[in-house]
């Protein structure tokens, strides 16, 4: 079995980076947009230990909010601290505004997600662009700083100078990533880079398929710096991660760029399972708990730790929100319920449909209505304590507030998934192995051999809702909407539209407007069709 060690130096590294960090961000701790003109850090970079440090950041980018954790020293202003995570954005803007997700709370813009009535104000759409930025920023910094130039200057020891291409490598992957949210929320960018002037302080959108051209060239070139599957230390990216990212860049390429890649997807999908290093974890629940560090199946997660990363965005959000009326906290390893998130009959509707009872189906229904007539009554709409901060054992995890449990943000399954949708779609698909990954899901889902499918089964709805079953709230239903064509339009869903049966809604939103903010700091930009 697959089990990579959490590396306890590399995880607590990640986490207090405030002295060191000082140094080197100065004019770009606290953003509102764009990282401008970032001041480099000669005294932070003469401790070859640093270049570690640095790289830690980095991936604590997608986790933490600041500087000092749970906060109190945020790396964007203008907005509240827990609000601005990384990873709560992107989760919030993949699932508050599909079928899968509904939530309480009154806080400005979020029924604007959820209700698909969003403006370039709105504040959560500016921190997620803000965020990828903020990501990009850093990355261009570390690359700068880690030119084979620098290393000579600074006489950097052959030990240092013969990590740093992983690093890079690693680095720009982190960067690839960003980008790619951005293509696939906003759809044209600007591509900064670590070689753009820096006293060019904006600079124009390049066209989607230039911004999936740089994405897709940036992995080719990076995958044969970093170690082979399984090989490197946990929660950080290996040859699998990139084909991962790879996979569901070519599964969306129709979406972004109007081609259709469905060979390649297959390729880097192949290249994944044939590894043979990622096996399904037996019991679906153990994925989202609070040892899910040593689960088989998470090729990439985003790293949490209740002692070392405090956050009230992250997993902190996605455990505790999901908590409420009759659920009693302790039995989630947790000590408080916020009473926000719960999903709507659509979603519960997924696992109804099937033939045979669903241990995917974490729903949570004891004093809980399946329709929902009031949003803002937590107690309408089923729960759904997906995340917990429960071990295998059953014990809590370290800290009752902040969870131990880990962000799986590319797993096993969701390959198997993608495999099985482009070889609908491909001359090359292979529809027996499709349904083979597919019967692994349902079998550990509870389904018995007479539920087995065979290769005339692979139907563009199977694939579907299998896919909607497996991967509900991990972050994938606004992207695979918009592939299905479902996200806009005739499409309904309850209280899309701000209609609680729901109702039709225009394709323009299929893509986030750029926030005001940054169109008025680049002239450069221009504004998403329809907004």
């Amino acid at each position: 079995m697959h089990l990579r060690p959490r590396p306890l130096n590399f995880v607590t590294v990640m986490k207090k980076l405030t002295l060191f960090l000082f140094f080197v961000l100065l004019s770009c701790v606290k953003l509102d947009v764009l990282p401008r003109g970032m001041e480099t850090g000669e005294q932070f970079f003469a401790d070859e230990a640093s270049y570690k440090i640095f790289l830690a950041r980095l991936y604590a980018g997608l986790a933490v909010t600041g500087q000092q954790g749970p906060s109190g020293d945020p790396d964007l202003e203008n907005i509240d601290e827990g609000f601005s995570s990384y990873l709560r954005q992107y989760w919030q803007l993949q699932e508050l505004t599909t079928d899968e997700a509904v939530i309480s709370w009154a806080d400005e813009g979020l029924d604007d997600l959820q209700f698909q009535s969003w403006t370039s104000d709105n504040q959560f759409i500016r921190t997620m662009y803000s965020r990828i930025f903020f990501q990009v920023a850093l990355v261009n910094e570390f690359l700068r700083q880690t030119s084979p130039e620098k290393l000579a200057q600074r006489n950097v020891s052959p030990e240092t100078r013969a990590l740093v291409p992983r690093f890079r490598a690693e680095a720009r992957f982190l960067r690839a990533l960003s980008y790619t949210h951005g293509l696939d929320f906003f759809g044209r960018l600007p591509l900064y880079l670590e070689t753009s002037p820096q006293e060019i302080s904006v600079l124009p959108q390049s066209s989607r398929l230039e911004v999936f051209d740089f994405i897709n060239s940036e992995l080719y070139d990076i995958v044969e710096f970093l170690p082979a599957p399984g090989t490197q230390d946990y929660g950080r990216a290996d040859r699998a991660t990139i084909w991962a990212l790879q996979a569901r860049l070519f599964l969306n390429a129709e979406v972004y760029i109007d081609q259709l890649r469905y060979d390649e997807c297959l390729r880097v999908c192949r290249k994944i399972i044939d590894a043979g290093v990622f096996n399904l974890e037996p019991e679906y629940k153990h994925l989202f708990g609070a040892d899910n560090h040593t689960s088989p199946e998470i090729i990439f997660s985003i790293p949490f730790d209740g002692n070392q990363t405090q956050t009230w965005g992250g997993m902190t959000y996605l455990v505790h929100a999901a908590l409420g009326g009759q659920m009693e906290p302790a039995d989630y390893g947790v000590s408080g319920a916020w009473a926000g998130l719960r999903t709507t009959s659509a979603c519960v509707n997924f696992f109804a449909e099937e033939s045979f009872p669903d241990r995917r189906a974490l729903f949570f229904t004891e004093g809980q209505t399946l329709q929902i007539n009031d949003i803002t009554n937590f107690q309408q709409g089923y729960a759904v304590p997906k995340y917990t901060n429960l071990r295998r054992d059953g014990t809590a995890g370290g800290d009752e507030i902040f969870p131990d449990t880990d962000y799986p943000l590319f797993r096993l399954a969701e390959i198997y998934l993608t495999f099985a949708e482009a070889s609908l779609f491909s001359g090359t698909g292979d529809r027996g192995d499709a349904a083979r990954f597919l019967n692994a899901l349902q079998r550990r889902a509870g389904a018995s051999p007479e539920h087995d499918l065979t290769a005339d089964d692979i139907t563009e709805a199977t694939v579907r809702t299998t896919r909607a079953r497996e991967l509900y709230w991990e972050g994938h239903r606004r992207t695979d909407l918009i592939r299905y064509g479902q996200y806009t339009g005739a499409t309904a869903w309850p209280w899309k539209g701000g209609v609680a049966a729901g109702t039709a809604t225009s394709d323009h939103l299929r893509l986030f407007p750029l926030p005001t903010a940054e169109l008025l700091a680049n002239s450069l930009l221009q504004q998403n069709a329809g907004y």
